[in-house]
């Protein structure tokens, strides 16, 4: 986690309005101990993800945030590991969402740049950078642990349990919008979206929601999402859902959502940058979108079983270099992940894999962004490498993101395992299905 140091600088939030945020982070930074780290004394994690292309929203903004991250960490005297500080560096490689640069990028940051640990989007690029890490033991992440299985033993997912997390917000849209009984779904055919098609199916199955038709796959290639739209809402559903859509995907169906003049009710699992997509359609049109991913100046996140330090302060932090527009969904998640290992480095007292994971899984549990959770997946994934606890339900409202509430990814599955596990075999997601 950020240093304690750091986090004692900014203790009372309440003095900090939304304009004095940034100043005050940036002044705790420059008031911090500098300290001069030898050339050995330097960590480097890789960061193997896209940074251009169609799916660069779930790689770039995580890349950004690290960035923060690392620099608040140095600031405040690196990390400890064996009685000693080193700095952190991130090492980027482009990946571009494809199988083939990911297993080039994986061997060369291992060989090349010597990092200690490699951060992933996975999902399609998994399967190319998987015999690297089998062949060199290399501690990996991923945002979706629909990538493990029994095989995949140094792969972790300490962060985002994708796509079993957006069970909650259909769950919670059941139980404060009862008067919704049908629905629709489209995503793009491909590692993201079909398992997320699988969960949704099961999440409205278990809230006694019907679906109109069999979701609508499109092709990840599609510009034109006019005949898409057409064809979701010819039947006037009370729900349209966007599954796993990439952001270049959420946009243009928002914006034909609006054109068409669609008034139900949105569900989407990502709404990066949903700022753009209130200017292109109105704010109307996006009041009560339901969505999965917070804006970090959330009170919410103030709360004391939040494990992400200073979340208030790191958007404030991130929208001052950024902007505010260019928050999305991995802007905190790769941050919140290094916050796992800087935990488990200095537990171990090593930088090795071996080591790391060791110490981040012992006792099983870890403490998620979100509270406490186990690490867990077994009886899903074939291995207990997801960290696995409450997730927030986000809901639009008057322009902005709002938490509603946190529920919990494990009572959901404790009640509805078998029907997830069925609708996942029906789409060829089980672990032992796509091994």
């Amino acid at each position: 986690m950020v240093a304690k140091m750091f986090k004692n600088v900014l203790t009372r939030r309440s003095l900090l309005g939304s304009g004095a945020a940034v100043a005050g982070s940036a002044a705790a930074a420059a008031i911090l101990p500098r300290k001069a780290f030898a050339q050995d004394k330097v960590v480097k994690i890789g960061f193997l993800a896209p940074l251009t292309g169609p799916v660069a929203a779930w790689g770039k903004p995580g890349l950004d945030g690290c960035l923060i991250w690392g620099e608040w960490i140095n600031a405040a005297g690196g990390i400890n590991i064996g009685g000693e500080a080193h700095a952190v560096e991130f090492v980027a490689y482009d990946n571009e969402y494809d199988p083939a640069k990911a297993r080039t990028g994986a061997t060369k940051l291992i060989r090349e740049d010597g990092v200690k640990f490699i951060m992933m989007l996975g999902g399609d690029t998994w399967p190319g950078a998987q015999p690297v890490a089998d062949r060199t033991g290399m501690l990996f992440s991923t945002l979706l642990p629909s990538d493990l299985s029994p095989d995949t033993t140094t792969l972790i997912a300490p962060c985002e349990v994708h796509p079993i997390y957006n069970v909650t917000g259909v769950e919670w849209l059941a139980d404060n919008m009862p008067e919704l009984k049908t629905a629709v779904m489209c995503a793009q055919d491909d590692a993201l979206g079909l398992p997320s098609v699988a969960t949704y199916l099961a999440a409205f199955e278990a809230a006694g929601i019907e679906m109109q038709d069999d979701p609508l796959l499109f092709d990840p290639a599609t510009t034109d999402f006019a005949p898409v739209v057409t064809r979701l809402i010819s039947g006037n559903p009370d729900i349209v859902c966007l599954d796993t859509c990439y952001a270049d995907y959420v946009h243009p169906i928002c914006e034909q959502l609006f054109q068409q003049g669609y008034g139900g009710q949105v569900i989407s699992c990502t709404a990066d940058f949903y700022q753009q997509i209130v200017a292109k359609t109105s704010e109307e049109f996006m009041e009560g979108f339901v969505f999965q991913f917070p804006d970090f100046d959330d009170p919410a996140l103030n709360d004391e079983s939040i494990n992400f330090q200073m979340p208030n302060e790191f958007y404030a932090a991130y929208a001052s270099r950024y902007g505010a527009d260019q928050w999305g969904a991995v802007s905190w998640e790769y941050a919140s992940i290094m916050d796992l290992w800087k935990a488990g480095a200095e537990k171990a007292g090593s930088a090795e894999p071996d080591a790391v994971l060791a110490a981040m899984k012992e006792g099983g549990t870890g403490l998620h962004a979100f509270g406490e959770a186990d690490w867990w997946g077994k009886d899903l994934f074939g291995i207990d490498n997801a960290l696995v606890g409450n997730w927030p339900i986000v809901v639009i409202e008057g322009g902005k993101a709002t938490i509603k509430e946190f529920r919990s990814i494990p009572e959901w599955y404790a009640k509805h395992g078998e029907l997830l596990k069925k609708h996942m075999s029906a789409y060829g997601q089980m672990w032992d299905q796509r091994t």
